[in-house]
């Protein structure tokens, strides 16, 4: 395995060079698009064995990726903010069609107004399509993150969005390990499809079903979408098997060890997110962060599991659930409570939009206020 140096976008376009994937379409959109010429160059240079497409819009890259996957390719692509939303539709059919296929999502702030910087509202927008989100934190979690997608998408038929924080992740120069070749092989062998369309074949995709034939199909994804974090979880830890590469299952927890207060977050306000729970402790503050990396499925049973009794959580959101008053990530953690006998105390606060500066000061503070409204 080589150490390198490189921006965050570079990685994703290297784990899905080592994908080997047979199929890449996109359209740019800062700041994905490094991420797409990367790949383009790639494939014109002959460093990969695969067809790139070029279209008009998000909406026809999602609906090209969509039916090279249900003709049996290992397809790829990648967008960010308003492509995401423009993708919309055609989330809902690769979902529902059970599509193998992975997406990484850029995150960048939603408009109006217009803005190039990170937030999470494009992917927390997209929570009910149907897709498998994961969160990376680190350049590292990217590569491996689109490596260990692909895994989980082939092997229960749901497509998977990598997403990362645009600039903050996407242009910076990070180190990182590329794994060789021969280990991703054969952790991620050959794309062998359950099913796929071909006109010899005969057969259809999508088509009108009557009333008492729909719900199956969605319940039964539905139902796929909750057992996806055991699976995840599982191929995680074969991936850390083979390359020693482990970035938590479906949460990371840092300094665990005595913790009462837990600040939860994801994608990289939670590596800050360590240095002020560092700054917490050094205070007297039994703090330990608990960052998400799983945001569809919702790991509701892990996060029980996690925070004992009388526990205290924070919860860090960088966007709005709009009507409730929060984020979606304190929404999730208040339902996944409901049910616990003991007494947990819960409290968010929404902050980072657009791409506001989180230093780890800054989150001190923030837990403080909270901390304070728990009392």
């Amino acid at each position: 395995m080589k150490r390198i140096l490189d921006t965050g976008n570079a990685a994703c376009a290297l784990a899905v060079k080592a994908a080997k994937v047979d199929m890449v379409a996109a359209y740019p959109i800062t700041p994905q698009t490094s991420v797409a010429e990367k790949l383009a160059a790639y494939i014109a240079e002959g460093e990969m064995d695969a067809k790139y497409l070029p279209v008009e819009s998000e909406h026809s890259v999602m609906s090209a990726v969509s039916a090279a996957a249900a003709a049996g390719a290992r397809t790829f692509t990648a967008t960010s903010s308003q492509g995401l939303l423009y993708m919309h539709e055609i989330l809902h059919y690769a979902a529902g069609g059970r599509l193998s296929l992975v997406m990484a999502n850029v995150n960048r702030a939603i408009c109006a107004p217009w803005c190039l910087y990170v937030d999470h509202q494009d992917a927390v927008s997209q929570r009910d399509t149907g897709w498998i989100q994961l969160f990376a934190a680190t350049t590292q979690e990217i590569y491996d993150s689109v490596i260990l997608a692909y895994k989980v998408t082939e092997e229960i038929n749901i497509p998977v969005m990598v997403n990362y924080d645009g600039f903050l992740l996407s242009h910076s120069m990070m180190p990182f390990e590329i794994v060789d070749q021969e280990i991703i092989d054969g952790f991620l062998p050959p794309f062998s499809p359950a099913w796929r369309l071909h006109p010899q074949w005969g057969g259809t995709f999508g088509n009108v079903t009557p009333s008492d034939q729909y719900p199956p199909y969605r319940n039964s994804l539905a139902a796929d979408i909750v057992k996806a974090g055991e699976i995840i979880e599982k191929n995680a830890r074969e991936y850390q098997r083979l390359t020693g590469h482990w970035h938590g299952g479906l949460f990371d927890i840092y300094r665990p060890e005595g913790a009462e207060v837990f600040l939860l977050s994801m994608g990289s306000m939670a590596a800050e997110m360590e240095l002020a729970v560092d700054i917490l402790r050094e205070e007297g503050v039994p703090a330990a962060g608990l960052r998400l990396r799983v945001f569809r499925p919702f790991p509701a049973r892990e996060l029980c599991r996690i925070l004992p009794g009388g526990a205290r959580l924070l919860v860090f959101d960088r966007n709005h659930a709009f009507g409730t008053g929060s984020g979606a990530l304190l929404s999730e953690a208040k339902a996944a409570l409901f049910d616990r006998k003991d007494v947990i105390k819960v409290t968010g606060q929404v902050m980072g939009l657009g791409g506001e500066d989180l230093p780890a000061a800054y989150l001190v503070q923030k837990a403080r206020e909270m901390m304070g409204v728990l009392k």
